[in-house]
């Protein structure tokens, strides 16, 4: 089993990197789905500062590799020999799946200044996002405090994010194609 999981900071493109490897055709878990989950279980709404509280208060509770240890069994009864994981935000989390799946673990770091970060954001809209720069900065502290310079470290291989869509997916196909065994990435790249 080959898991291939993407960490960087907010909105440097995981979910896009997620839905490229969806397209295909490989089973994605994503990390965030489990918090989101918990913030809707609790009655909260899902905004950007219950998401953070409530993602702190799961390391805090439960351990740094909280969330990781939550999508093993997804990972797992995904059925599938190739999987990829959206979303690593810590060290702690690196190493929990280091554990269970050894070498067949692969982390892809994911980088883009934060300007183009803060652009993407005020695009996509989704509940948790931040409305200033000075939010993503908080945002980025919050996630640095969880170990995520050094999951970013601890990668194998980075693809760098700033340039276009295009450039991005290709980037992205060119590197999970290299884990299929077959190019079936080639079509979608057309």
């Amino acid at each position: 089993m080959k898991i291939i999981a993407f960490v960087g900071m907010p909105a440097s493109g995981k979910s896009e990197a997620a839905r490229i490897a969806a397209e295909m055709g490989i089973p994605v878990i994503i990390m965030g789905d489990v918090i989101r989950k918990e913030v809707l279980r609790r009655g909260l709404e899902p905004n950007d500062s219950n998401t953070g509280m409530v993602a702190t208060q799961l390391r805090k509770c439960e351990g740094m590799d909280a969330v990781a240890v939550r999508c093993i069994s997804q990972i797992k009864d995904a059925g599938s020999d190739l999987i990829v994981v959206d979303g690593v935000r810590g060290i702690a989390e690196v190493e929990c799946f280091r554990r269970e799946f050894g070498e067949g673990f692969v982390l892809i770091s994911i980088y883009a200044p934060i300007e183009v970060r803060f652009s993407r954001v005020q695009k996509r809209g989704r509940s948790d996002d931040m409305n200033s720069i000075e939010g993503l900065r908080n945002r980025d502290e919050r996630e640095l405090g969880w170990g995520m310079g050094e999951a970013i470290e601890a990668s194998n291989i980075e693809i760098e994010n700033n340039s276009t869509l295009e450039t991005f997916k290709k980037d992205v196909i060119e590197v999970l194609s290299n884990y299929l065994g077959k190019n079936l990435g080639k079509n979608l790249n057309e």
